[in-house]
């Protein structure tokens, strides 16, 4: 438990943080991922698509949560000024998740793979149950890889910076160090 509280401190210390850039680049890729998954999910209302079954209640905050993690997730590939080239690492946990996340919050009788393995009773007897634990699950892997995100930014800020971990002054003398005596400058160009 040490370990995961230190990445979420480390990780909240690295949102705090982000500048006017980083947090426009989370707002804008939030509201695209509303939009990506919404609007073809019909969460969202539009003539273009529609819904045999209507939404669960839990279908929003799912959908909420996974817009608002997958802005973070994604503002997080905005190179921060200050951070050296080759420092970011990706992660497949924030595409897992936001997959899974428009799996959980469709329709279950409009997802053709689910229609053509189960048929239309098989999709509301066994997939439709199955979605709350997928939309939570999708969540839960969205939060990891924000954290994980996150908080490697903050240890690559706090390891490169000046006081730092790897650039700390060793505290005590180095007492073996020989002398090495004074000498005069001398005017001989071939020395």
């Amino acid at each position: 438990m040490p370990f995961l509280r230190n990445r979420v401190r480390l990780a909240l210390r690295a949102l705090a943080l982000w500048g006017a850039a980083r947090r426009l680049t989370a707002a804008a890729a939030a509201a695209a991922t509303a939009l990506a998954i919404g609007l073809p999910t019909a969460l969202v209302p539009n003539p273009v698509f529609g819904r045999e079954i209507a939404p669960e209640w839990w279908s929003y905050p799912v959908l909420a949560a996974t817009a608002l993690l997958a802005g973070v997730v994604l503002a997080t590939y905005v190179r921060a000024p200050q951070a050296p080239p080759g420092a970011e690492r990706g992660s497949r946990l924030g595409a897992a998740g936001g997959v899974l996340s428009f799996l959980a919050v469709g329709c279950p009788v409009c997802n053709k793979l689910v229609l053509v393995a189960l048929g239309t009773s098989g999709a509301l007897s066994y997939w439709a149950p199955l979605q709350p634990l997928i939309g939570a699950g999708s969540v839960a892997l969205l939060a990891v890889a924000a954290v994980q995100r996150l908080a490697g930014e903050a240890a690559c800020a706090v390891a490169g910076t000046p006081g730092g971990p790897d650039t700390q002054p060793d505290t005590q003398p180095d007492t073996e160090q020989a002398v090495q005596p004074a000498t005069e400058p001398t005017s001989d160009p071939t020395r």
